[in-house]
């Protein structure tokens, strides 16, 4: 049976990982402090430094959020920050989101074909939205019917999938997540999702061999009876 959702990971797996290690890494870095002292003062940014602030008290949250970019931290204040500093570069145009050349089409004909659609990422959901509804291919946003980020949990945690599958109304077993980390899948699998390494020359993925594999979306779709695209659309 087809999956009736397709849960998907961003970095590695839709969008190359050299746009957000080369191109949306660097953009956030080089604005942070002139992204602060312009907007330190609204809510939503005084929240987040707030949560720095807790984090690691009596530290200046600038140089915990440098250490935490240094480190590539998976920490849900740094991601929900950067988040905020890339809409600003998505809005004047500065920023595009990438996506492989495979990936709209086929997330198009699924969901055309009633296959619900969703993102679990360790970027924040906003940046989630921002890649998405700013990509080379056009507004995608409104193809998803949810965006997870790490508030949900780790993404090497059964419970998170659990919450996932909760959250969308469906069991664990209708769900196929896509993902290129082996470990993703493992948790996913431990909570009854199907899963799908994508294995992208490009990305330097190394095969696991503990799940099933595919090269791009196409074969996906093949591999787990989803509608194919038009290769004219």
């Amino acid at each position: 049976m087809p999956p009736r959702v397709v849960l998907t990971d961003i970095e590695g797996t839709t969008t190359a990982i050299a746009f957000v290690k080369e191109e949306l890494f660097p953009f956030a870095a080089e604005a942070l402090e002139g992204f602060l002292a312009a907007h330190g003062g609204e809510p939503a940014v005084a929240a987040i430094l707030d949560e720095v602030w807790q984090a690691e008290p009596g530290r200046e949250p600038v140089a915990v959020l440098r250490g935490w970019m240094a480190a590539d931290a998976k920490v849900t204040p740094l991601k929900a920050l950067q988040g905020l500093i890339w809409r600003q570069g998505y809005a004047d145009g500065r920023l595009k989101g990438h996506l492989w050349p495979d990936v709209a089409p086929c997330l198009q004909a699924w969901a055309a074909g009633g296959v619900r659609l969703a993102v679990y990422s360790s970027g924040s959901e906003e940046a989630q939205r921002l890649i998405f509804g700013h990509s080379v291919a056009g507004d995608l946003v409104p193809l998803f019917g949810g965006f997870f980020d790490t508030r949900v949990g780790g993404k090497r945690e059964r419970a998170s999938y659990n919450a996932i599958a909760g959250a969308l109304g469906v069991a664990p077993g209708e769900v196929l997540f896509l993902s290129d980390v082996a470990e993703e899948l493992d948790a996913a699998g431990a909570a009854g999702m199907r899963g799908c390494q994508l294995v992208r020359p490009e990305d330097g993925t190394l095969a696991d061999r503990r799940h099933p594999e595919a090269r791009d979306f196409p074969e996906v779709a093949r591999r787990f009876g989803l509608p194919a695209h038009s290769q004219a659309g």
